[in-house]
């Protein structure tokens, strides 16, 4: 380490202390369900959210890059690893509640961004409260799913979020409306804006219990079917082009099948490259390029990636 990382990582660790951890040149190949990825130079699990607050500050101090990782189901981390931080919320940002309101017959819940979005629609679901049957099957955390506005057969985040919390790269900790999110497809303001999502607050109404888990058993057996589930993968590749499917596109090019070292596309479903056999992230990246190029050269459409690439590539 050179000084300023030195001087860093030694007021990180001061103020990191208790329940809280930080690790040297952790693998994200733990980490992410892509199962690809070099080492993060500091993997910093934070439980509260003044220990989030400090660890930003400190990062913007140094000038020490940061980054939030959810349940890493939505990302693409380089062989050469992350320079800087990543934080991973734990703690009190794995707790969610959930109470009827009995005026308006709905349900107000709140989860923390740690919590993986998939537990929270099943906990939803079996309070007999519906809206959020779409969810149980993303592979995702409730932050990240804030932050890309998630969605499947559907239904999205923006259709039941009511407010969320998040802390600032100023260390600002405010709450922003549904309307202030400013969510679209795979789109919030966090998107383009830094800062975290520490928690979130949802309305359901009520439903039949039976119809919805009879509902979120459907929509799986779906997922299970037509989805490449018994391989590594981000889930979708790329964001759905206006007016048509990006498995489609990639189909009619004739890329089912086509690898680029471990990486392939899925056969199953066209719209997911898997890591297939030990592949790298530069095979899985060097592939989505080949896909963007030959989906354009065929049909004129450009696709755009859904998986967030970190590190250098």
């Amino acid at each position: 380490m050179n000084n300023d990382l030195e001087v860093f990582f030694e007021a990180l660790s001061q103020s990191l202390q208790g329940e809280d951890s930080i690790l040297r040149e952790e693998p994200m190949s733990r980490h992410t369900t892509f199962k690809v990825g070099g080492p993060a130079e500091y993997f910093v699990t934070v439980t509260t959210t003044e220990s989030l607050r400090e660890v930003v500050l400190l990062c913007e101090k140094y000038g020490v890059p940061w980054v939030v990782l959810g349940n890493g189901s939505n990302v693409l981390v380089s062989d050469s690893g992350i320079r800087g931080v990543v934080l991973c919320l734990a703690g009190e940002f794995t707790a969610y509640e959930i109470k009827e309101d009995m005026l308006s017959g709905r349900a107000k819940a709140m989860a923390g961004a740690g919590v993986p979005l998939s537990l929270f629609a099943m906990k939803i679901a079996k309070k007999g409260f519906t809206g959020f049957e779409f969810a149980a099957g993303i592979p995702g955390s409730v932050g990240g799913a804030v932050v890309m506005n998630a969605g499947a057969y559907g239904g999205e985040i923006k259709d039941c979020i009511t407010k969320a919390e998040i802390v600032t790269a100023d260390g600002e900790i405010k709450e922003l409306s549904a309307d202030e999110l400013k969510l679209s497809y795979r789109h919030s303001i966090l998107s383009e804006e830094r800062g975290i999502v520490t928690r979130a607050w949802f309305s359901f109404p009520i439903g039949s219990k039976l119809y919805i888990l009879s509902n979120i058993e459907m929509l799986n057996r779906k997922r299970r079917e037509k989805q490449p589930l018994e391989f590594p993968s981000a889930g979708s590749t790329f964001k759905r082009p206006a007016g048509n499917f990006a498995g489609k596109l990639i189909m009619e090019a004739g890329l089912a099948g086509f690898r680029i070292g471990g990486a392939a596309v899925s056969e199953k479903h066209c719209g997911f490259v898997i890591n297939k056999e030990n592949a790298t992230a530069a095979d899985i990246y060097a592939l989505m390029r080949h896909i963007i190029t030959t989906v354009e050269e065929k049909s004129g459409v450009r696709l755009e990636p859904e998986v967030k690439l970190l590190g250098v590539f």
